[in-house]
């Protein structure tokens, strides 16, 4: 089993290198200075969420973002899978299964009431990887963004 930590403040140097990397592959346009500053509120220990530091903390191989919410319904406290990424060279192996069960176990003892994460509709490895794990497609319903800043 792939060990998960949570993060804090001093986690942030290796972190933010696995961001990069991951904005770089997803073609998120953000720079070092809005990466710093979207993450070090939750590493400070924000109740807005949390980062997870996935394998050894002196050298990781990826990272989870956990983002809460309310949810009438839901019934309850929810959360969302913000950012979950993985080196590339470990892809595969099913590490990324072992990371959302083992979030799924945290988070359901902090008693959330359901987990919500996006995929693009054409990865369709990212969505048998999360099919796997419990998630489920919402039919009907699709992610719809208004920007405000």
């Amino acid at each position: 089993m792939t060990a998960i930590h949570k993060a804090t403040p001093e986690d942030a140097p290796r972190i933010l290198p696995l961001m990069a990397s991951f904005h770089a592959e997803e073609g998120t346009e953000a720079d070092d200075a809005h990466r710093h500053n979207a993450l070090m509120p939750l590493l400070d220990g924000s109740h807005l969420g949390e980062v997870f530091i996935i394998g050894p903390r002196i050298a990781p191989i990826g990272y989870v973002v956990i983002t809460y919410g309310w949810s009438i319904e839901f019934g309850g406290k929810d959360a969302f899978v913000d950012e979950v990424y993985l080196r590339p060279k470990v892809r595969g192996r099913g590490l990324g299964s072992e990371v959302l069960l083992a979030v799924g176990r945290y988070l359901a003892e902090a008693q959330i009431t359901a987990v919500h994460l996006e995929v693009d509709h054409d990865n369709t490895t990212a969505i048998a990887m999360y099919e796997k794990t419990g998630f489920q497609m919402r039919g009907r319903y699709g992610l719809m963004t208004r920007r405000l800043t």
